[in-house]
């Protein structure tokens, strides 16, 4: 890791990053992508720490408060947090100001938090979500090698829930010929269910690759699965998109399961209502999408 003076935070939709890279070691990452132009090695994580700093003066200097989101790029809960807690900061400032927060982590590490999450809940609203691939722990140790596994983060999950914050969950990506099938997918979906979320974010029955992330990703489908790399290039090519040749059907599972239990998961109505700010005392509801 490395430490940088960061020149702004809050992005225009409310996002924030407080890191720059990752050391999860997901073999799918999107974050990968040289159209991000990172200009260092993704593992050497930068640490932008007057990020809570810059987040009070933004939100100080907003008319309206909002819903913080974190973690659409970098994981806000990577091991390091445990030391730097800017993450931490950060959710002191938001408390501060009024503001809700929305947080995307694959980790455990979000339960240190929770009284502050509750707090925040209290004013206004508080998401907690994960990402979910594989119901598979064996497979889970492979494509997430150095997080949590799917089964501690569905009690994370639950553990959020039974303490008043709503979750939700991102299940992406859904890799062909790898986890792809009814089995998981119905896996993931009873873990869904049984820890209350209210959304589903899904962007497809596939995965994306672009420049930077499918190299990587070919690499470690040539560590882990012999062959695999040459079944996707015979399938899709350089294609950015690559479906599931599943996607229709594990499509309609998704939409009839939750349509059964009121889960939201249309994209877009799931992504407005992650950022949808609540005031719980004067029972306003604002959409910044």
């Amino acid at each position: 890791m490395h430490t940088i003076e960061a020149k702004s935070i809050l992005s225009a939709r409310n996002g924030i990053n407080v890191y720059r890279g990752c050391t999860h070691g997901c073999i799918y990452c999107d974050s990968r992508s040289t159209c991000y132009q990172m200009d260092h090695a993704f593992e050497d994580v930068a640490v932008k720490i007057n990020a809570p700093e810059l987040l009070e003066d933004a939100l100080r200097r907003k008319r309206r408060r909002c819903m913080v989101g974190t973690g659409a790029m970098c994981d806000p809960y990577l091991p390091l947090e445990r030391e730097t807690l800017l993450t931490r900061r950060c959710l002191e400032v938001i408390l501060r100001q009024g503001c809700g927060v929305s947080v995307l982590t694959k980790s455990d590490l979000v339960l240190r938090d929770l009284e502050l999450l509750k707090a925040i809940n209290e004013k206004t609203k508080a998401v907690v979500c994960t990402t979910l691939t594989t119901f598979d722990e064996d497979l889970c140790r492979v494509l997430e090698p150095n997080v949590c596994t799917t089964k501690r983060r569905f009690e994370m999950l639950r553990t959020m829930h039974e303490n008043g914050i709503r979750t939700g969950v991102w299940l992406c990506p859904i890799l062909p010929f790898l986890n792809d099938t009814e089995e998981n997918l119905w896996g993931l979906l009873g873990y869904c269910f049984d820890a209350g979320v209210e959304v589903i974010v899904n962007f497809g029955m596939g995965v994306t690759l672009r420049d930077g992330d499918r190299q990587y990703f070919y690499r470690q489908l040539d560590r882990h699965f012999p062959g695999m790399k040459e079944r996707y290039i015979r399938a899709f090519g350089d294609a950015y998109q690559c479906p599931s040749p599943n996607e229709k059907r594990l499509a309609a599972i998704l939409r009839e399961e939750c349509g059964k239990r009121g889960v939201i998961c249309q994209t877009e109505k799931a992504m407005a209502w992650l950022m949808e700010f609540e005031d719980r005392q004067a029972g306003e509801q604002l959409s910044f999408f």
